[in-house]
């Protein structure tokens, strides 16, 4: 079993040390660095070279803005998920130009940290639900009708957009993971989806990133 190494910046020692125990309980996690300042953490995950990091955009005495953005020079291949109390649309903008590969809401349930360091570890981008419909500036253009859709691959573009797995969808329908597969692309196909991006501002129009996401639901 791969394990997945995760470093933790955070300037609340309490925060950190429950985010460090959310993480650790997983069997496939290891916490390799936890650091409550950002001149700590930026030396620490340049040491470590961790495959997430986990890092609060208020820090205290670096702008997390900014230490997520040096990180993400230096080590372009590390995966950075932003957690942050910050729910408008300016530092959630910001943090994604820095680089980030998710934003999550520190109040959000304990569950959703670890599905959000999963997904952005495998390379997908996710956006907490609360402020999913925020993640790109309006387009001139309607979105696609959902209608093209069949319910088979509504179902599949909802699970994924949710950031589950493609072998968690497939178990949850009932499916293989080929099929899973085809359903996506198909399903990105029929609207005129091609980037991440484009399918979570879908699925948050839909309001399928309202609630707690669970396969099958």
């Amino acid at each position: 079993m791969t394990t997945l190494r995760v470093a933790l910046a955070d300037d609340h020692p309490i925060v950190l040390t429950g985010i460090r125990a959310l993480v650790e309980a997983e069997p496939d996690m290891r916490v390799v660095s936890a650091e409550t300042s950002g001149a700590g953490a930026l030396e620490d995950i340049l040491r470590t070279r961790p495959d997430v990091a986990v890092v609060d955009i208020s820090i205290g005495d670096m702008d997390g803005i900014d230490l997520i953005g040096r990180l993400h020079r230096r080590l372009p291949d590390l995966r950075q998920l932003a957690l942050t109390v910050h729910e408008d649309q300016g530092y959630l903008q910001q943090a994604l130009a820095a680089g980030v590969g998710g934003y999550l809401l520190k109040r959000s349930a304990a569950e959703d940290l670890v599905r959000a360091i999963r997904t952005v570890a495998r390379g997908d981008m996710y956006l907490d639900s609360a402020i999913a419909a925020k993640a790109v500036a309006p387009v001139p253009r309607a979105l696609p009708d959902i209608d093209l859709l069949s319910d088979r691959e509504a179902s599949v573009l909802r699970l994924l957009a949710q950031g589950f797995t493609t072998k968690e969808v497939a178990q949850s329908l009932a499916i293989s993971i080929k099929t899973v597969e085809t359903y996506k692309v198909r399903a990105a196909e029929k609207l005129n989806l091609k980037t991440r991006v484009q399918i979570v501002r879908f699925a948050a129009a839909q309001g399928w990133l309202s609630g707690p996401g669970t396969p099958g639901a």
